[in-house]
């Protein structure tokens, strides 16, 4: 019961008798037992985080920003990764829930809400990262794909294209849906058409983006710039640019939706679109621990981060076309929003 009381730090201990069981600790190398704590307490303190794939610097991030979070709030976390597969996200969710995990936090591979609905039946608080999905009660943190995307495309016609094509990863990923809106909408309001020849759906992968371009290529009316949704799909589309000879901008300008961490690459030459990553990770850490101290109301809440967009060498106005300055648009520097959760069929309207 003594050295209980100097581990757990309760209860009156003499100093010199803490002192003398500390000393006794160290001489032994002891170390508590976690699974007896944990079947006491009913909680393991670990926390699993699930994304579609780390390789990605995005993700990359996030997962130091859920780390560093719940490392600091006192939780371990467990990394999973499904490489954008809903077979491989059930398969988690499942040896998750046998672990014993006190919270899932979840990138969900696609359009499917089962792995989320299995979580809710095994009561685990659940909070998605990055993509949204119509399911109640279910915590969400991300940025704001649409926005982003929107003020990407406006810079583009600003600098007088007209042709411009989309990359972007599966349909059913509501990043890729997001983000075409937001191309979309930034064509309409310049009083152009959005061409549906110029969106091309495909895999947030390297292999699809120059598939994609391949194809572009062989599209009329050739386009004059690219807006690619992520990293990979723009370094596959830059490969594909270069083996037709094509230069950037000169030729085809490019710009892409989430920035390389910085430190990575000398030159940043890629005009983007940076998000909040760490933001997102630090943010959805808390959230699940609130969730798990129970100092939070009941309602789901929606978090949505704003993104910045930065300007470089990419693009540039097509050739002998002059750049429209009333296009051009400041980069968004939104504050956050945060949303309750609503009745399915409800669209967000962030502020």
């Amino acid at each position: 019961m003594t050295v209980s009381r100097v581990i757990n730090d309760s209860g009156y201990i003499s100093p010199d008798t803490r002192a003398r069981v500390k000393v006794a600790i160290a001489e032994l190398g002891y170390m508590p037992n976690a699974l007896a704590r944990q079947l006491r307490s009913q909680r393991t303190k670990t926390l699993a985080l699930v994304v579609t794939d780390i390789s990605n610097p995005f993700f990359t991030t996030i997962a130091r920003g859920v780390e560093d979070t719940a490392k600091a709030l006192g939780y371990a976390v467990m990394f999973c990764n499904t490489y954008e597969s809903e077979v491989e996200e059930l398969e988690y969710v499942r040896v998750l829930i046998q672990r014993r995990v006190d919270g899932v936090l979840l990138v969900p591979a696609a359009g499917s809400v089962d792995s989320i609905q299995l979580l809710q039946e095994h009561g685990l608080p659940v909070v998605v990262l990055d993509r949204h999905v119509r399911v109640e009660q279910v915590d969400q943190v991300r940025s704001d794909s649409e926005a982003g995307a929107h003020a990407l495309v406006r810079h583009m016609l600003g600098l007088g294209h007209r042709h411009i094509a989309v990359l972007t990863g599966p349909q059913v990923v509501s990043t890729s849906a997001d983000r075409v809106e937001g191309y979309r909408r930034a064509l309409a309001e310049a009083g152009l058409t959005p061409d549906d020849e110029q969106v091309h759906f495909g895999e947030y992968n390297e292999a699809s983006g120059y598939e994609m371009t391949v194809r572009l290529l062989a599209t009329l009316p050739i386009a004059t710039a690219i807006f690619a949704t992520n990293n990979f799909i723009a370094f596959g589309a830059i490969r594909a640019l270069r083996e037709a000879g094509l230069t950037i901008p000169e030729d085809m300008s490019i710009a892409v939706f989430d920035d390389l961490p910085k430190g990575w690459i000398l030159d940043p030459f890629l005009t983007a679109v940076a998000q909040p990553a760490y933001e997102i990770g630090k943010r959805a850490a808390e959230m699940m621990i609130e969730r798990l101290t129970g100092d939070v109301p009941a309602e789901a809440r929606t978090i949505v981060l704003p993104s910045e967009m930065i300007t470089r060498r990419s693009t540039a106005p097509p050739r002998q076309v002059a750049a429209m300055p009333f296009q051009r648009t400041a980069p968004s520097r939104r504050k956050a929003t945060v949303l309750t959760s609503q009745p399915l069929g409800q669209t967000e309207n962030p502020a």
